[in-house]
């Protein structure tokens, strides 16, 4: 028996449970969680703005080491340190053969059904089967997840930080180096100082761009913005955000716009703050019936490009490695995205911690 966070009921608290993890299958690999992140997405379904089946055990930015593999696996082994990986690509859709594993159908299929390839899960509670969000259920001290979702990373690296890999830094920086493309020289404008939008500021650093515009209504997360690489902030309580970008930009706009909190009246501003022949890009997840108001008009004789980006268009095979190879360089900063670490008992703690807006990045470090 191990511990895990279990909603059982929309709108309440995670429940700590003793549940069962069974052995790993063929292909399958289980791993000892050593940190897991607490990612507005796991809070959206806990609110049911994201309905799966239940009971779940949430969690889908984690860090661990592989406890046992069952048999096939041929690209980790038994202590082996890494990262899970949400998406887990079929490797044979359209998607995945098209250079887009990001998009793969089969990985959509298992979001929706929180379960594994086969159909089923590994977890169960009072002998009745546990759900895993997003194949990967972290919030518990071991999970089994297909060997796709499992990716190695170097050894030098916290736990803590390398679960952050998982989602809120590749998402980030993903969305501005592969969906956007960056351009050096350009302007850019962030919108929500989170964990994503804290990563798509330093990707958009890294891509080379002069200003940097970030947006939210807490003051204290605007002040750390500058440390990522932000040039300008906007406190969105105080001013308009967009008639602030537009001055800063000296009326005509960014060349690319971020939206990274999943409302849609702030994806509508990103879109009013992109210049003529500009890009918007949302990467804030909101509820399946929301719907986004655009100026129809708008949408031709200004010629912007308006897209979306899921997991930063990233490739976790390639760009996990990558990520934490930067990290390691000094190139990219992991540690002040870190606001508080919590044991798996306080995670609801750290949830509401994470909706007043206090942390960055909560983590769950788990002991033993």
């Amino acid at each position: 028996m191990v511990k895990a966070a279990v909603l059982h009921r929309y709108g309440e608290p995670l429940s700590i449970e003793e549940v069962e993890v069974a052995a790993p299958k063929r292909g399958e690999v289980k791993v000892k969680l050593k940190a897991a992140g607490l990612c507005h997405s796991d809070w959206h379904v806990i609110e049911g703005k994201l309905p799966l089946p239940l009971p779940i055990v949430l969690g889908h930015e984690g860090a661990g080491i592989v406890e046992e593999v069952g048999e096939g696996v041929t690209s980790v082994k038994r202590g082996d340190h890494v990262v899970l990986n949400w998406v887990p690509s079929c490797g044979t859709c359209i998607y995945c053969r098209t250079g887009r594993p990001d998009l793969c159908e089969e990985a959509a299929r298992l979001t929706a059904t929180g379960t594994l390839p086969d159909g089923t899960t590994r977890v169960s509670w009072q002998g009745k089967p546990v759900y895993q969000f997003l194949t990967a259920g972290a919030f518990s001290e071991y999970t089994v997840v297909p060997e796709q979702a499992v990716i190695p990373i170097r050894r030098d690296v916290p736990f803590e930080l390398a679960a952050l890999i998982g989602c809120s830094v590749i998402t980030g920086v993903g969305a501005a180096i592969h969906t956007a493309q960056v351009r050096p020289g350009s302007t850019v404008a962030v919108v929500g100082a989170g964990g994503v939008g804290f990563n798509i500021i330093q990707g958009a650093a890294l891509a080379g761009a002069k200003q940097i515009i970030a947006i939210d209504v807490v003051e204290e997360k605007l002040a750390m913005t500058k440390t990522f690489g932000a040039t300008h902030t906007v406190n969105a309580r105080e001013d308009d955000a967009v008639s602030a970008v537009l001055d800063l930009t000296d009326g005509i706009g960014v060349d690319y716009a971020f939206e990274a909190i999943g409302r849609p009246e702030t994806m509508a501003d990103a879109y009013n703050m992109a210049r003529k022949a500009g890009m918007t890009v949302i990467v804030g997840i909101a509820a399946p019936h929301e719907t986004v108001e655009i100026n129809a008009f708008s949408l031709p004789s200004q010629s912007k490009t308006l897209t979306g980006s899921w997991l930063g268009q990233g490739n976790p095979p390639v760009d996990y490695p990558k990520l934490l190879d930067l990290y390691a360089a000094g190139k990219l900063k992991l540690d002040p995205l870190i606001s508080a670490v919590y044991s798996l008992e306080q995670i609801n703690d750290g949830f509401a911690a994470l909706t007043s807006g206090q942390n960055i990045r909560g983590i769950i470090r788990f002991e033993g």
